[in-house]
């Protein structure tokens, strides 16, 4: 195994995703001790070494090394180098698994980045492509990343445990990132949402829609809900179902929820009508939790507010999730940040320009 005396170093599994996308981004090595070292199946699993697969192919010059049990990772980064690259992710975890961490690595490429995922579109673990889609890339254009090559798509759909979906990711390369002044969050204006199903009845989709639209239809009457489902190849290799919603508020804010069905043969069987019904209130509390940006993309805003022009970026947040307060250590390295907010239901963010 490679020592290098500045590379940094950790202990553990948690986080394994966001110490190697900060790793990436700021060049400096990292190496990580003790990944399940005391678990009955230590080392990284096969989802953890496909994301590291997948860093591999997107940088140049990338340096890793693994020990025989798995359970210490050297990583020595490369240069961001994009181009047009295709992976085949693991179907123990969702696209979106990978895709959160392409969101903050695709901007800062030598060449425009242009991306087909292979694997699970959908599922309970992770945010699902419809929600990144809704939320994250309109996140992303309030730092300027936009243009016509700006774009993700769903080709074909895939539920665990056998996924079989196709995603395609482009992104223009930025330079430079603008300052954010994302305080006041308004008011909600319009939800939209779009239910799916895919080897199973078109009329799961039609009944998710409906028990939906019985909670929300109380608050608010601009409410429209799309229904998607594939068919043959599009379909995947799995059957299964789910709903994901998106509000949309006066400033431009969208807050997002989404729940899908149990994969084939693992739990009980739900029904559409309850799944619809506990993913409109999962956006009830969405709403209520507050802030400019929703908890799934929490994250993305605070590293993307470090890594703009010197400059004071401000954003409003609910209660900070799990895994955003995991970027704690980080920010209280690299940031100046404040918390305020009565009975610390918000979060304000103020990231001050580097010295």
């Amino acid at each position: 195994m490679a020592t290098q005396a500045h590379s940094l170093s950790y202990a553990g599994c948690n986080f394994l995703r966001q110490r190697l996308v900060l790793s990436t981004l700021s060049g400096r090595p990292v190496k990580i001790r003790k990944i399940r070292a005391r678990d009955d199946n230590p080392g990284l699993r096969d989802f953890e070494a496909s994301f590291i697969r997948l860093l591999d192919k997107i940088t140049n010059g990338s340096r890793i090394e693994i020990n025989q049990t798995g359970t210490t990772l050297y990583y020595q980064p490369g240069l961001l180098y994009g181009g047009s690259v295709e992976h085949d992710c693991s179907v123990l975890r969702s696209i979106g698994y990978y895709l959160e961490s392409l969101l903050c690595l695709a901007p800062f490429m030598k060449h425009p980045l242009r991306i087909v995922l292979r694997g699970v579109t959908n599922d309970q673990v992770d945010p699902s492509v419809d929600v990144l889609r809704a939320t994250a890339l309109p996140l992303l254009k309030q730092f300027g990343i936009d243009g016509e090559s700006f774009e993700l798509k769903i080709v074909r759909r895939g539920m665990p445990p056998g996924g079989g979906g196709e995603v395609f990711f482009s992104c223009p390369v930025r330079k430079v990132l603008k300052p954010i002044q994302l305080t006041d969050p308004g008011k909600i204006k319009r939800i939209r949402g779009m239910a799916y199903s895919v080897r199973v009845s078109p009329q799961m989709a039609n009944r998710i829609v409906d028990s939906a639209r019985s909670i929300l239809n109380k608050f608010i009457p601009d409410i429209y809900i799309y229904t998607d489902h594939m068919k043959g190849v599009n379909s995947g290799k799995s059957p299964g179902f789910g709903l994901s919603l998106v509000a949309e508020t006066t400033n431009g804010t969208f807050l997002s929820a989404e729940l899908a069905s149990n994969p084939q043969g693992q739990g009980t069987a739900v029904l559409p009508e309850d799944l619809g019904r506990n993913c409109a209130r999962l956006l009830l509390e969405e709403i209520y939790r507050g802030g400019c940006v929703d908890s799934t993309n929490q994250s993305l805003a605070l590293l993307l507010m470090t890594l703009g022009q010197q400059d004071v970026s401000k954003v409003l947040l609910g209660p900070l999730s799990p895994y955003t307060c995991g970027k704690k250590d980080f920010l209280s390295k690299v940031v100046g940040y404040e918390l305020a907010g009565k009975m610390k239901k918000e979060a304000k963010f103020t990231v001050m320009p580097l010295d």
